[in-house]
């Protein structure tokens, strides 16, 4: 099992407390990330609060897991993907940027099997490029999840 990082970030035009918000409205969390929605089970709003995901397309795809492990609004939160096939670390952090302006960097920390991860090298692009594209909806969302305060 080999490890594998990635990290990115965007700049959202709004307050760190709106950016943590709508990173935070884990429900909503499907209308920008690209092929995934998110469930809470039970509170999720805090350390050992439990999420969800169910990401595919076209019929394939593969649940994840998590639980959270550290929460600090409106700066940070990390969870632990807990079953296969995904398995590791990951979160976000929100930078402040200013009093109407933040960074938004998403970063997962995960641990490959062996095939998996002698293919990511080939995978990586694409993974990435999904990730780009749903952080630019999140910059999004969080302008409009701004003006209509939720």
């Amino acid at each position: 099992m080999r490890p594998v990082e990635l990290r990115l970030g965007v700049p959202v035009q709004a307050p760190p407390e709106v950016v943590w918000a709508a990173a935070t409205d884990w429900a909503r969390q499907g209308e920008w990330m690209l092929g995934t929605e998110v469930h809470p089970v039970g509170d999720a709003s805090g350390p050992g609060g439990r999420l969800v995901a169910v990401t595919g397309f076209g019929g394939v795809g593969f649940v994840d897991r998590m639980e959270i492990e550290a929460w600090e609004p409106p700066r940070s939160c990390r969870v632990r993907h807990v079953a296969e096939p995904v398995v590791g670390v990951g979160g976000f952090d929100v930078v402040r940027c200013g009093n109407e302006a933040s960074t938004f960097v998403w970063w997962e920390r995960l641990t490959l099997p062996t095939g998996a991860a002698l293919a990511w090298p080939v995978v990586r692009p694409a993974f990435a490029w999904g990730l780009r594209r749903s952080l630019a909806s999140f910059a999004q969302f969080c302008r409009e999840y701004d003006r209509r305060g939720t």
